[in-house]
């Protein structure tokens, strides 16, 4: 005859088979194998993990290896994730950024304080700092050409559509004016070598511009984060007023679509390979000395097959004078460009990178961003 315990796993594991609860509340990871007791929600392992964090709001337990009470159970069968979602997130705004598993632990517990312990979405003064549309603080910036991490002042403003830093606090000139319409960030803590790293860029003369910040609190820096996105959401609202906001939220930030050291031959194909840190933006493809550096040494757009495009595994036979075996060519309408990878998974995972972009129609825009490459890889 089966124990009370027994019927309890039983009990707990037909609720984790409902609607909503296949998939980890807070990142979307499938599979979740633990539950938060406390606020009803069935998480991932890693999620589990950044609750314990909470613990005056949250308590976890495994949901095959702890033991249950019946009144946990049956907590756990009125809640679920679809019912935390309702109660948790009424009005999360269209901008705000919602991590998912392949995110960074940073955005994935700020995340979850802004919705159980903050009750950002219930209570929407509480969405002041990234929202009103102008934030000033500080941030630690890394420099251009000492690499040090110095604290300067950033105030980003959505009525001048420009974020802007200044290299003292009582300086009436800005040192770099970044427009809201070309600006990019994305959480880097394993290349910036900290939790809270942000990188952001920006066009200057049509090359890109790196910029390298952290803030010791997490939220202050998620917070700069969003109101980046928040002030781009409005920007592209006002551009093109009649698309939907589901459309617009994909092109408010963006992550790389791959980074990863490759060496490279000049134009003529005749000098040694150089090792170079490279950054698959979007459509450019940059290449850098170092992978914190302010400017890539060179920039080449990445069109469609449409425009005579392609990527091919290997190098001519012609070709000498590289160490890593493992080749890549692009071959553009101007140029061939060469690539060697370290090892056979990197360059798969390169070609795939750039099949993704090749296969991809350009867009009226871009062709645009075309007559405007000057840079090329050298």
């Amino acid at each position: 005859m089966a124990t009370d315990q027994e019927k309890n796993k039983h009990r707990l594991k037909q609720v984790l088979g409902k609607p909503g609860n296949g998939h980890c509340a807070d990142c979307g990871a499938a599979d979740p194998e633990w539950a938060s007791y406390t606020l009803g929600v069935f998480v991932c392992q890693s999620c589990s993990g950044l609750h314990r964090n909470i613990p005056q709001i949250s308590r976890v337990k495994s949901v095959l290896l702890d033991p249950w009470s019946s009144s946990e159970v049956e907590f756990m069968e009125s809640t679920g994730n679809n019912a935390a979602k309702v109660k948790f997130e009424q009005k999360v705004p269209a901008f705000y950024y919602q991590p998912t598993h392949t995110d960074c632990t940073l955005l994935r517990e700020q995340w979850i304080r802004a919705r159980y312990e903050r009750s950002e979405f219930v209570c929407v003064e509480r969405q002041e700092p990234y929202s009103a549309g102008y934030r000033e603080g500080f941030l630690w910036k890394r420099g251009r050409d000492n690499g040090q991490y110095l604290r300067r002042k950033f105030i980003l403003s959505e009525r001048e559509g420009i974020l802007k830093y200044f290299n003292k606090h009582d300086a009436r000139e800005p040192k770099a004016v970044m427009k809201i319409n070309t600006l990019n960030a994305t959480f880097q803590p394993t290349k910036i070598g900290n939790a809270h790293g942000l990188q952001i860029t920006y066009l200057k003369d049509n090359s890109t511009r790196n910029i390298f910040v952290y803030h010791e609190d997490g939220k202050e820096m998620v917070d700069w984060f969003n109101a980046i996105r928040a002030a781009r959401f409005h920007y592209l609202q006002v551009a093109f007023p009649g698309a939907q906001d589901a459309d617009l939220v994909s092109k408010l930030t963006r992550n790389y679509i791959k980074e990863g050291y490759m060496e490279k031959t000049g134009p003529k194909h005749t000098e040694g390979f150089k090792k170079r840190w490279f950054t698959m933006d979007d459509r450019r493809l940059m290449y850098f000395k170092d992978p914190l550096d302010a400017y890539a040494r060179g920039e080449v757009f990445i069109g469609s097959k449409e425009n005579s495009y392609t990527v091919l595994p290997g190098l001519p036979s012609s070709i000498q004078g590289y160490h890593w075996q493992f080749g890549i060519t692009i071959v553009t309408p101007d140029r061939k460009f060469l690539f060697t990878c370290e090892t056979e998974e990197e360059q798969r995972d390169w070609i795939a990178a750039f099949q993704s972009v090749v296969n991809r129609p350009m867009l009226p825009q871009e062709y645009a961003v075309v007559a405007h490459f000057s840079l090329k890889l050298m």
